[in-house]
C-alpha cells in the first residue's frame, strides 16, 4: 500500500483492471488509492441494443461516479456498446470499435489520422462534441 501511495505523489494514475472478475474485491474500492476502474469486456459484451445485459456494466459506472472514479470500458466493438457507455459517462473506450491493437509505427499515423489527441485524454463527450464529424 505504501509503494502504491508514493506512486500516486509521483504522479503516477492507477487503475483497476477487469473490475468485476477474479480478485477484485469491493474493499479495494475504498482501500486503494486508485484513479480508474477498467469495466472488464465480459460484461461490455453483454450489453445489447435491447438494453439486456447492461445492469452490471451500468452498475459499475454509477459505482464508479459514486467514489469519483474515471471509467475505462473494455472490449467495445459495436455502436450500441458505445451509445450505452456514453450514457452512463464512461470516460474512456478501448475496443475494436475505434481500432485493433496497433503496434507503436501505425498508432501514430493513427492518431494523426483521426485527430486524436496526442497530449490529453478526452473524455468520450469531449472528444466527440470537439468532432462533430463523428457520430456515436
Amino acid at each position: 500500500m505504501a509503494m502504491l501511495e508514493k506512486l500516486k505523489c509521483l504522479g503516477v494514475q492507477l487503475s483497476i483492471d477487469d473490475f468485476g472478475t477474479g480478485y477484485s474485491f469491493m474493499s479495494y474500492l475504498e482501500q486503494l488509492p486508485f484513479d480508474t476502474i477498467k469495466i472488464d469486456m465480459s460484461f461490455v459484451r453483454k450489453i445489447q441494443e435491447n438494453g439486456e445485459g447492461s445492469i452490471i456494466a451500468a452498475t459499475i459506472a454509477a459505482m464508479a461516479h459514486a467514489l469519483n472514479k474515471k471509467i475505462v470500458a473494455e472490449g467495445v466493438e459495436i455502436q450500441v456498446q458505445l451509445e450505452f457507455l456514453t450514457k452512463y459517462d464512461c470516460e474512456l473506450i478501448q475496443g475494436y470499435y475505434y481500432s485493433p491493437p496497433l503496434p507503436a509505427d501505425e498508432l501514430a499515423i493513427y492518431v494523426k489520422r483521426n485527430h486524436a489527441a496526442i497530449q490529453n485524454t478526452l473524455p468520450v463527450n469531449q472528444y466527440l462534441s470537439a468532432h462533430p464529424g463523428m457520430s456515436v
